[in-house]
């Protein structure tokens, strides 16, 4: 087997391969292939949504800005999240490989444009994989001070959810599915249970104060409807799985439709139910620390209440997982394509993870909740903050892929006005969705984030400029002998 020219020496645990180099025109990226099964592909978009952590953490925190009108923000959320997950599975049908949406984004968009695409989904993994970091310390807390007073230390607590999750991506990519599958399904089936005897116990009826929005406003739930779209940001990484799942080009779109419809039901679920549960709890929604075991409580089921707060803290270990799973597969594909040093191309041999991809996201993930715990700053401001940032890189790619798709079915003559709409009305909630971070304006430091997020794309552009520069040079001094 080739290697990169100019690596050194590889070790024996490494392999590294060009993806031009398979056999037959396949293309190889030293990857296990088709090993994970159709409900092990569909766990990697379910934990990386987290579903489990959006009632205990997000709703929570769309309600303070949307109110009553909590459920239409996560309605318009599910609408917009379908539409570019029909997109997505148009594209996943024709193409499937270990890059997620930058690789599809490579097929139908100019070189810098696509770099752009790969930067901002890179980004949208690692800081949805920080913040929930940072949700881990609020919750393994929560627990700790109910069975024995007392609390640690949250830089132990960010320590060992990350880099335990990252021992698991590191080691078996069917390991991780399985684990992530299971702990999200039981996590879910609780919470479910506590929303319908909450719904039981109000009297099954309409809540009029939601269906009629009182007291809410559209900026409050334009503001609200951005949170909401956190909740579902990773839907799509089981295209990341492209070449280890079974049959991607069918498996992987159903997944992520199925993600997304699912996800979105059970968001609106939660969010009525909660609103509805904390109308008589003589406490507000978003000044509870545990709102399902309050909710649990109510319903005079209280072990429920620990078992979700428990879910909650292994949901957001899972999400970490997905994150670090989805992001390494993404630093490989970059790699191949020049836009990383190449070493990150290499796979361990006796486990096909890309394990140095693996250790470079781990320790982007786990440096900025660690700084900020550190600083004093609380699991629930973490959270907030980076998953707010998060949601540009989402927007972005999302948005990107409303592009990609007209443009590569219209190459293919396969382009038709059905999918042409759809990729309209997604790119334009997309842009809908970004001025709704811009306008009106958020408080500090949510202000801040639009144009971190601009620097973070300039210092992008800037080193892909520069490689590409680097690399026409070494092109010209090898055609001078």
């Amino acid at each position: 087997m080739n290697q990169f020219s100019g690596d050194a020496q590889l070790p024996p645990e490494t392999t590294a391969v060009f993806a031009s180099e398979a056999p037959a025109g396949r293309v190889e990226y030293g990857l296990r292939h088709n090993i994970l099964t159709p409900w092990e592909t569909l766990a990697q978009s379910v934990a990386a949504i987290a579903p489990t952590t959006s009632p205990v953490l997000t709703i929570p925190l769309v309600f303070a800005l949307a109110g009553n009108g909590t459920w239409a923000a996560y309605a318009l959320a599910t609408v917009q999240v379908t539409l570019i997950a029909l997109l997505i599975g148009a594209l996943g049908r024709r193409s499937a490989s270990p890059g997620s949406l930058y690789s599809y984004a490579t097929d139908s968009l100019p070189p810098v444009v696509a770099s752009i695409a790969a930067w901002a989904l890179l980004l949208g993994y690692v800081a949805t994989g920080a913040s929930i970091g940072g949700g881990f310390v609020q919750y393994a807390n929560v627990l700790l001070k109910a069975f024995t007073g007392h609390v640690a230390p949250p830089f132990l607590l960010v320590l060992i959810s990350v880099l335990g999750a990252a021992t698991m991506a590191y080691r078996d990519v069917k390991l991780s599915a399985r684990a992530m599958l299971w702990l999200e399904g039981a996590s879910v089936a609780c919470i479910v249970l506590v929303l319908l005897l909450v719904l039981w116990k109000n009297g099954l009826h309409l809540d009029w104060p939601q269906v009629r929005l009182q007291g809410s406003s559209i900026p409050g739930i334009r503001l609200g409807l951005v949170l909401a779209i956190f909740s579902f940001v990773g839907f799509e990484s089981a295209t990341a799985l492209g070449h280890e799942a079974k049959e991607p080009l069918r498996t992987i779109p159903r997944a992520v439709l199925q993600c997304a419809l699912g996800a979105g039901a059970f968001f609106i679920l939660a969010a009525y139910a909660e609103v509805l549960g904390f109308r008589h709890a003589g406490l507000a929604l978003d000044k509870a620390d545990a709102p399902m075991h309050v909710l649990a409580d109510q319903a005079s089921m209280p072990v429920l209440g620990i078992l979700i707060d428990a879910g909650a803290m292994v949901s957001m270990f899972a999400c970490i997982l997905a994150c670090i799973t989805a992001a390494a597969r993404i630093l490989l594909l970059m790699a191949h394509n020049r836009l990383v040093p190449n070493y990150f191309c290499k796979t361990h041999r006796r486990n096909d993870t890309p394990h140095l991809a693996v250790v470079l996201t781990t320790v982007v993930v786990v440096v900025p909740p660690l700084v900020l715990t550190t600083l004093g700053y609380s699991g629930a401001d973490i959270y907030g903050w980076l998953g707010s940032f998060a949601v540009y890189g989402f927007i972005t790619i999302y948005g990107l892929t409303c592009i990609a798709l007209p443009l590569q079915l219209k190459r293919q003559g396969a382009l038709s006005m059905a999918l042409l709409g759809t990729a309209i009305l997604g790119g334009v909630s997309m842009v809908m969705t970004l001025a709704g971070t811009l306008y009106p304006v958020p408080a500090a430091p949510y202000s801040w984030l639009p144009y971190l997020y601009f620097v973070y794309l300039l210092i992008t552009l800037v080193f892909f400029f520069r490689t590409q520069r680097r690399g026409r040079n070494s092109h010209d001094q090898a055609g001078s002998f």
